[in-house]
């Protein structure tokens, strides 16, 4: 007989390494050797248990030491001998379960039974305008959604009688079949996994015991929410099974864009044109808002592109804590010639000239000849 591998060398991993990273050795090992992987294959076969058994002993603090102090033959039974110890496979059938959905036989799998389960969580898209976003707003939602079965009061029955045990799986849920060296357990096709079948279902649901019905409700949209924001509704998804509790509704924000405002979180962007000598000489202007107009203070000689922040006009924190501020950007609007009177042509004409700054000959004769 061939001598055992070192259980740390099995999982590929340091003696130091955390139960974590054991945990995620094996089940990479597990997932590359398990039998129906390699059906027939009698080595990968015996890595699969090997692996096994280093994880059983290496993921159990009390093993794990007993073996870093006396190695293999502190274990006992056939690993000492250095033969496989099936009695490891009862120390992680849940970890079997959870990589290939099925339960090692003697594992201590629950039998089947029409056991309360939960309901599904939904998703709703809601869009909305910018202002509604920014001041809230209340939306009527229309759900569709399965609820318990008002006719039979969700048993799925008909009648008063209870349901019966299926005979495909005796009641277990679960089908047993030889896999390898394993013997495993599938969930049954016939009962899907509940143990017990309808005899003689309601009409109304035809033994599921849920219906899809439409359910109108209220939403209170915060003030402050932005794009892709998710509003959660506990109780509000489908109904659960045999009694099991409501899923969720998880309302998920489309916030529609603004023709003018732009948003980064509760600061709002919005730009302003003015003309030159309005930036050469400063003005007063008012700026839309969202809040209304608020007036704004140009200095003399603004450039164009400088940005102004008006305080407390943007959006509310949401949840609280205050508001945001708006910011403009001030753009100076430069005209075309063609949209200029004769005079104002010779007297931007002046200005260049009185400003040392040449122009390109007689800015009114040229305008004369390109629009006649």
């Amino acid at each position: 007989m061939a001598a055992k591998r070192d259980y740390y060398e099995v999982l590929g991993v340091a003696r130091d390494t955390s139960i974590g990273d054991i945990k995620k050795a094996y089940r990479r090992l597990a997932v590359q050797y398990h039998p129906d992987k390699n059906p027939g294959n009698q080595e990968a076969e015996e890595r699969f248990k090997e692996a096994a058994e280093a994880y059983a002993v290496l993921s159990d603090n009390e093993k794990r030491a007993r073996y870093d102090r006396f190695g293999h033959a502190g274990m006992g039974g056939a690993a000492a001998a250095g033969g496989f110890d099936p009695s490891t496979f009862g120390d992680f059938a849940d970890i079997l379960g959870d990589l290939f959905g099925f339960g090692a036989a003697g594992g201590g799998r629950r039998r089947g039974g029409r056991a309360p389960t939960r309901g599904a969580d939904l998703r709703y898209d809601l869009s909305i305008r910018f202002e509604e976003a920014a001041f809230g707003a209340t939306e009527r939602l229309r759900i569709p959604r399965l609820e318990t079965c008002d006719t039979c009061s969700g048993s799925g029955s008909a009648g008063d009688g209870a349901p019966k045990a299926c005979n495909a799986c005796g009641g277990r849920g679960q089908l047993r079949y030889n896999q390898g060296f394993l013997t495993v357990a599938r969930t049954c096709p016939q009962c899907g996994g509940e143990g017990t079948v309808i005899t003689d279902p309601c009409e109304t649901c035809h033994g599921e015991g849920r219906v899809e019905k439409e359910r109108t409700i209220e939403v209170r949209i915060p003030p402050g929410v932005e794009n892709g924001s998710r509003m959660r509704l506990a109780g509000e998804g489908e109904h659960g099974r045999h009694g099991g509790p409501a899923g969720d509704l998880y309302v998920v924000l489309r916030v529609e864009p603004h023709e003018r405002f732009l948003r980064d979180g509760t600061t709002v962007f919005s730009a302003v044109s003015i003309g030159f000598p309005q930036a050469v000489l400063g003005t007063k202007i008012d700026v839309e808002t969202l809040h209304g107009e608020s007036p704004l203070e140009v200095p003399p000689g603004t450039p164009a592109g400088k940005e102004f922040r008006l305080r407390g006009q943007g959006i509310d924190r949401l949840g609280g804590g205050g508001r945001g501020d708006h910011v403009v950007r001030v753009d100076v609007d430069v005209p075309h010639p063609k949209d200029l009177s004769e005079e104002e042509v010779e007297l931007l004409r002046q200005l260049a000239e009185l400003g040392g700054q040449s122009v390109r000959g007689k800015v009114l004769d040229r305008v004369k000849k390109m629009f006649g």
